[in-house]
């Protein structure tokens, strides 16, 4: 299946070089670039030469003794993999002589291997099976008294994979794959002689260990030393789909490996643009919530909440909705609908729900989860880039010089991303990390900041604004580049602005908690770097002055001229799979597809002209605006796909009374989520191994997700959307989603040259992708800014209304775990729970101490907007006066906290900064009461629907 998506693995890596030489290799001429391997240049002329150590993920390492070969005029036998070509050479790959010295190496590999490679899991899949055989090894006279094969020292710890040392080979790749590709060291190699085996940390299990689980060494292992359980429990696969993850904003492709429609395991994809086959614990293992017996399958309607559940069929379902929606809008009127659209689905999808609502409810009103996370970058950059989208390709960190990471903490939000980064730093990039908490990036054994600036939650602003101010009144603007780019008036107006003495870093250093020393340091060495690049998260965007905040990091990267060439740019890092596309898909309800207002009348024309319907040239309801008129009366149903508000949106109490008031709401998932708990009808949803389309990640790059089985309720997201459009009255006809794809390109100027045939050719496109760029743009604003002259925006620092008090003396921020994601929907369906099984409060000894709290004591967390409780974590990764916690388990109720404070352009909630007081308790909060009712209520519910079913006659 998909054939013309292959994987070539020609042991070392290519070099890259401009100088070419012409060697001999078997009789024939070979030309290869000055430095390539001799097993690559054979590889080139079609030879494959035997090897164990070497792969072409790996830097050359020469310990295996399998690919030697002959050199005329040299003695010895060289290994092929770490032996340079030169000009003249004349290579043997294959003697007699050579043949006898393979067979005697791979002997002594078997002789220290258990004797059961016939019935071995990894049977047909060993590349120490399949060397034996390209050797000829048929006996082996010694090692049968199996007393080195320590077979008594398995771990069975790690959830996902098996570790069994006895059939190791110590040809290192596990380790040095930990180490190349992942960054952790986690691994290495223990004892002498026979007794050399793999060890994780200080002989630790593995579960106990530094290890990750991203499966890079299992990836590595040509034996079964490491390997997945899944293919121990199920056998081998037999066929393979590539398709791409469906968890963050990275985007990393992989192999779906099948048995029919079972997956077996998932396979990082060497020619994966995005992750260059690396992965993470979540793509790599974290697939199981797909089959996971809480997924709900029928569809579900009811006429109250208090209400069992009743199964109906997809057609009563579907025929219900519609009826309700048309007596909604009948009754008051033809605003009081709209839909929300997610950053977990499909491009496809996600354009049809917002098509669903401009054409067939009528109105602008949709919105997307990328409002309370990334809505201020698509503003930000816009207003001063021209287009709102990150700048780079990931792998342009590759040539950076200075990173600067911004509210972000790559290693647990985006960790494939990180350990490119990290490899980056450790050759030489330096580091500048900016945030309130002791992310791993600022201090790892093997990764450590130049500066960390730990500033106070919600004091971006300022503290951007004082950098902007070394890079002004010390001379350190880029002068060529801001002529030759950007707009001079904008430039001039904040040139002077930054330059004022107010916003010098001694003058900000009371509100942002960093020293002026420290924050000149970090200006001066961005500004001064050959190519610098900035990355942020969350932690920038999340905030009252969000969208500021994004304008500030623009500004900084015109001033000093990094934009526009690789090493540099402005990146935000998207939380999940999809918040790109979902953006880009016209999920916002001031914007069509391509970000065009719905008040351009030429824009809007083109999509009339379409879709047969004229759309309303008013903006809609925003998400915060649906609640506020729900409460008030006049919002009364939603469709809701893919997306769980009641748990993932501030303020959780208000978004419960919002979903109270409401007379329809539908939700569309996976699961029965906390929103489904307020919901009418429940439309069953389908896991990306069940779709097709595409996703777009972080850095704009289109990706194909391709279906591996079909979907489990028997519609897919897409079919489900085009059945209520139609029971609406309103016309949809596509086929497939390709034929959604075609219309997206048709109407949306940087998608014009997307198609699935260009896609399954290129393997992802980074839009725009259109006449101008036809194979994609990988760096963006290379001659000129989208928008034409860069426009340089004052970036006024306005304190958020969010302040400390006597009652209130601690700041709240959150973020999220390397093993868990988002809302926890998923990943809380999987083995990850093992590493981490709830939400706790991180809290400085200091405040501890005041507090006479300890690590796993229960706390009371308490804000003006309510009150939870979670159980203490004391940690020096915070800083005095600031606490933070995840948000992955319902029951936490991390948003019972936050308050519905938002970014003054987007609405985008400030979920960083809640000011709270923390104190020792015994119970439960009233909330976390109430949840505990509530649910268990569900419960009976869904026990009652159950048990109904089961009383039915089978016929």
């Amino acid at each position: 299946m998909h054939d013309h998506l292959k994987e070539v693995d020609h042991g070392t890596p290519k070099r890259e070089s401009m100088e070419k030489v012409t060697l001999q290799i078997d009789g024939y001429q070979v030309t290869v670039p000055r430095g390539t391997s001799l097993m690559r240049a054979a590889a080139e002329a079609g030879i494959q030469v035997p090897k164990l150590c070497a792969t072409d993920s790996l830097e050359p390492f020469g310990s295996c003794r399998l690919c030697l070969v002959e050199i005329e005029g040299r003695r010895g036998f060289p290994a092929s993999c770490t032996t340079p070509a030169e000009a003249g050479m004349a290579v043997r790959t294959q003697s007699p002589k050579l043949q006898e010295l393979r067979k005697g190496v791979m002997e002594l590999y078997i002789s220290d291997h258990p004797l059961d490679c016939l019935t071995c899991s990894a049977n047909g899949n060993c590349e120490l099976q399949d060397m034996a055989g390209v050797t000829g090894l048929r006996n082996v006279r010694y090692g049968f008294e199996g007393a080195n094969h320590l077979k008594d020292r398995r771990d069975e710890s790690n959830p996902y994979f098996t570790y069994d040392p006895s059939k190791c080979i110590v040809c290192n790749r596990c380790v040095r794959a930990c180490e190349e590709t992942q960054g952790t060291f986690a691994l290495t190699i223990n004892g002498r002689g026979f007794d050399s085996r793999v060890s994780a940390g200080q002989n630790e299990a593995f579960i106990d260990s530094e290890c990750v689980s991203c499966g890079a060494c299992v990836e590595a292992c040509p034996t079964a030393t490491l390997q997945e359980k899944s293919i121990i429990r199920l056998g081998q696969p037999e066929h393979s789909v590539i398709t791409t993850c469906a968890y963050c904003g990275v985007g990393c492709a992989f192999k779906a490996e099948m048995k029919g429609n079972e997956v077996v395991n998932m396979t990082p994809w060497k020619d994966g643009k995005a992750n260059e086959g690396h992965s993470c614990v979540k793509g790599r293992f974290a697939w199981g919530y797909a089959t996971h017996k809480d997924r709900i399958l029928k569809p579900m309607i009811r006429s109250k909440i208090t209400d069992p559940w009743q199964e109906v069929s997809w057609d009563e379902a579907i025929q219900h909705t519609a009826s309700e929606f048309r007596r909604l809008q009948a009754n008051y009127g033809r605003d009081s609908i709209g839909g929300i659209t997610s950053s977990r689905c499909t491009n496809e999808e996600t354009y049809l729900v917002q098509k669903l609502v401009r054409a067939a409810f009528g109105n602008n009103n949709v919105d997307t989860c990328a409002r309370v996370c990334h809505s201020p970058t698509g503003y930000g950059l816009k207003q001063t880039l021209g287009e709102s989208a990150g700048t780079q390709t990931f792998k342009s960190v590759e040539k950076a010089d200075v990173i600067m990471v911004i509210g972000a903490n790559p290693t647990d939000g985006h960790p494939v991303f990180a350990s490119r980064m990290k490899k980056r730093i450790r050759e030489g990039a330096k580091l500048i990390v900016v945030d309130p908490r002791r992310i791993d990036m600022v201090k790892s054994p093997h990764v450590q900041a130049q500066h960390h600036l730990p500033l106070r939650p919600g004091t971006n602003v300022a503290m951007v604004t004082a950098m902007a101010h070394v890079i002004v009144t010390e001379n350190l603007i880029a002068e060529d580049f801001v002529a030759e780019r950007c707009d001079l008036k904008s430039f001039g107006e904040w040139r002077e602005f930054v330059a004022r003495p107010e916003n010098s870093p001694e003058a900000v250093a009371a509100a942002t908690g960093v020293a002026a020393a420290d924050v000149r340091a970090a200006a001066r060495l961005y500004a001064r770097a050959g190519n610098a690049a900035i990355y942020y998260g969350l932690g920038v965007t999340e905030h009252s002055q969000g969208s500021t905040m994004v304008m500030g990091i623009a500004n900084l990267a015109m001033a000093t001229g990094n934009v526009g060439r690789e090493g540099v740019g402005v990146n935000p890092l998207r939380g999940q799979n999809n918040v790109q596309g979902s953006c880009d898909m016209g999920s916002f309800p001031h914007e069509l597809p391509g970000y065009r207002h719905v008040s351009d009348s030429t824009a809007r024309s083109s999509f009339e002209a379409a879709w047969g319907v004229e759309i309303s040239p008013e903006p809609g309801l925003r998400i915060p605006n649906m609640f506020d008129a729900a409460l008030s009366g006049g919002f009364k149903g939603l469709y809701c796909e893919g997306e769980d508000i009641v748990q993932s949106d501030p303020n959780t109490q208000h978004v419960a009374a919002a979903m109270l008031a409401m007379e329809c709401v539908v939700v569309q998932d996976l699961f029965l989520n906390e929103t489904a708990k307020y919901a009418h009808v429940f439309l069953p949803g389908s896991s990306f191994l069940e779709k097709d389309g595409t996703f777009t990640n972080a850095e704009r790059r289109i990706s194909r997700v391709r279906k591996v089985m079909p979907a489990k309720a028997g519609l897919a997201d897409w079919e489900v959307t085009v059945k209520l459009a139609q029971a609406l009255g309103y016309p949809m006809a596509y086929r497939n989603p390709g034929e959604i794809m075609e219309e997206i390109a048709a109407l949306t100027p940087t998608f014009r040259g997307v198609s699935y045939r260009k896609l399954d050719e290129l393997g992802s496109i980074q839009w725009p992708c259109n006449d101008d760029a036809p194979e994609g743009t990988p760096t963006m604003h290379i001659d000129r800014f989208v928008r034409g002259k860069g426009k340089f925006i004052i970036t006024q620092y306005v304190a958020t209304d969010e302040k400390v008090t006597r009652k209130f003396p601690l700041l709240l921020t959150t973020g999220r775990i390397l093993s868990q994601y988002n809302v926890g929907a998923q990943t809380r369906r999987t083995e990850n729970n093992q590493w981490h099984s709830e939400d706790r409060l991180e809290i400085h000894p200091h405040d501890a101490q005041e507090r006479g709290i300890q690590t796993d004591d229960w706390v009371g967390i308490q804000s003006r907007a309510g009150e939870t409780v979670l159980r203490a974590e004391v940690s020096e990764r915070m800083q005095p006066g600031v606490v933070y916690t995840t948000f992955h388990f319902p029951e936490s109720g991390a948003n019972v906290i936050t308050t519905d404070n938002s970014d003054w352009a987007t609405n985008c909630p400030e979920y960083k900064v809640t000011a709270v007081q923390v104190m020792p308790v015994m119970q439960p909060s009233a909330w976390q009461k109430e949840y505990t009712r509530f649910h268990r209520v569900q419960h009976e519910l869904l026990d009652a629907r159950a048990q109904a079913i089961a009383s039915v006659p089978v016929k």
